[in-house]
């Protein structure tokens, strides 16, 4: 029962995480708002729990994880309101940032707690089954929420979320021990906020560098300065004082530090196609939001088998999990930059479900090898900071993507127009079809809609491309594992 309220509970996190992107261009719509503007509502979201997760293994130490867990869960849910009720780009980024504060403990604590209560033999398994909440939120979210949305408007799809929580409520109530061993510790607030400083800082960087043509920018200046003087200043007050927020000696761990490295890439490669492929779909290829949430949920199809396999192969080597889960993200990167406008929902499906695939693969030895050897006196806060690490990583990624998109699609615009030849054969022949042309404002405003379609489609293929690449690089880190002897 433990185990299956944990997972509901971090079902509930990831559902809120990917039902937002089906939501993406209707909120932009209504919101009269930029592609860049509007993925502020997932990356602000993922950043805010990014800066709050470390907080849950401090707060484990001086609150039983039952109350922190009954607190997220209903700050979560008031949160989910306000954001359906969101009159507003700044109010709906404002309460997705809140839902993302509350939601922060939602992964780390039930991580923790099945840690604790399995023996280590018994791990892998539970942590096959526990992983089931990462990718049931992505199935159940986008398929469901992308109904509703097209039904009943996008403010449906975060009311969707208001049952999942008041049953994880229940649940947590029901279930968690009211009494848990804590391990208290002093609250190092330099460390804290020079952590949440530099993940902030960097956040922003990449997240508003296209728009203000980065170092052109004195903001960009700013950020960067912030990142990394917060940065320096962690690391340096975390190696001098007697109580830092997070103690460095974990990092002694080989495979936690290693684990690490291996969730950073993990997390850079878990959302952005989910991000990306509901704007791609919709405005390039006309889907409705039903469709594009069914198609989304593609994916967690996949990762729902990749952890069937894994909770049958908990003795097998990680490292060999771990290289096909990642080969299979960067095949399924490299077919999804194979694309062209006119790709099908088959294409998108399969390549989906594949890259689920791999995610499904590559979770469970990582939390694995990462927690293999790790002092137990340190599992709370080292779940805590696998989870900062992760968020961070998923944030800073989309930010990267969806810049590569625009760059490049603003690139490929002026250069498909300086290479229109309207005295051409394959032009006349496209403008008896379409009515294209220089001379009427319907004929130039066809031409301008088709050749801004071309090139934003090469700039997503650009950003698959460079996800197929990530994908291929993270197989060098998988040498330096050192698994753990029988």
């Amino acid at each position: 029962m433990l185990l299956l309220t944990c997972t509901f509970v971090t079902t509930l996190y990831a559902m809120a995480v990917t039902i937002a992107s089906i939501a993406l261009p209707d909120m932009r719509g209504a919101m009269a708002a930029t592609q860049d503007q509007i993925t502020w509502t997932i990356t602000g979201n993922i950043v805010a729990t990014a800066v709050a997760t470390p907080l849950a293994g401090w707060l484990a130490g001086h609150i039983q994880p039952r109350v922190i867990l009954l607190f997220s869960v209903t700050g979560f849910i008031g949160t989910s309101i306000l954001c359906g009720l969101s009159q507003s780009l700044e109010q709906i980024v404002i309460f997705r940032v809140l839902q993302g504060i509350f939601g922060a403990p939602l992964v780390p604590l039930p991580q923790a707690l099945v840690l604790t209560f399995f023996p280590p033999e018994k791990r892998s398994m539970a942590m096959s089954v526990y992983g089931m909440g990462v990718i049931l939120g992505p199935i159940i979210a986008p398929t469901l929420g992308g109904y509703l949305g097209e039904e009943f408007g996008w403010r449906w799809i975060f009311f969707t979320l208001v049952p999942f929580g008041l049953s994880a409520l229940i649940l947590v109530y029901l279930v968690v021990p009211k009494s848990l061993p804590r391990v208290a510790r002093g609250f190092d607030v330099i460390g804290f906020l020079a952590l949440a400083t530099a993940v902030a800082s960097f956040q922003l960087l990449f997240d508003r560098g296209e728009r203000n043509s980065w170092f052109d920018s004195i903001e960009t200046w700013i950020e960067i300065s912030l990142g990394f003087m917060g940065l320096y200043i962690f690391v340096v007050h975390s190696l001098t004082t007697s109580k830092p927020f997070v103690d460095l000696r974990i990092f002694a761990d080989r495979n936690y530090a290693l684990g690490l490295f291996l969730v950073f890439v993990f997390g850079m490669l878990n959302f952005a196609p989910m991000v990306l492929f509901p704007p791609l779909m919709q405005e390039l290829r006309g889907y409705p939001s039903s469709v594009i949430g069914i198609l989304m949920g593609a994916r967690g199809v996949g990762t729902f088998l990749g952890f069937m396999i894994m909770a049958f192969a908990g003795k097998v080597d990680p490292r060999i999990p771990l290289f096909i889960g990642f080969v299979l993200q960067g095949v399924a990167g490299w077919e999804m930059s194979q694309f062209s406008i006119n790709m099908t929902t088959f294409d998108v499906f399969w390549t989906s479900a594949l890259q689920g695939l791999g995610v499904g693969l590559c979770w469970v030895p990582i939390a694995v090898v990462t927690f293999s050897t790790l002092n137990n006196q340190f599992l709370s806060e080292g779940t805590a900071l696998f989870h900062l690490v992760r968020n961070f990583a998923s944030s800073l990624y989309i930010s990267v993507s969806v810049a590569v998109v625009l760059r490049m699609g603003a690139f490929n615009y002026t250069d498909i127009v300086n290479r229109i030849d309207i005295t051409g054969p394959g032009f006349m022949h496209q403008q008896g079809l379409y009515q294209w042309g220089s001379n009427t404002v319907v004929g130039t405003m066809g031409l301008s809609r088709e050749i801004y379609r071309q090139s934003m489609m090469i700039g997503y293929i650009d950003s698959f491309f460079l996800f197929s690449m990530i994908s291929f690089a993270a197989l060098l880190g998988l040498f330096f594992i050192k698994p753990k002897k029988s």
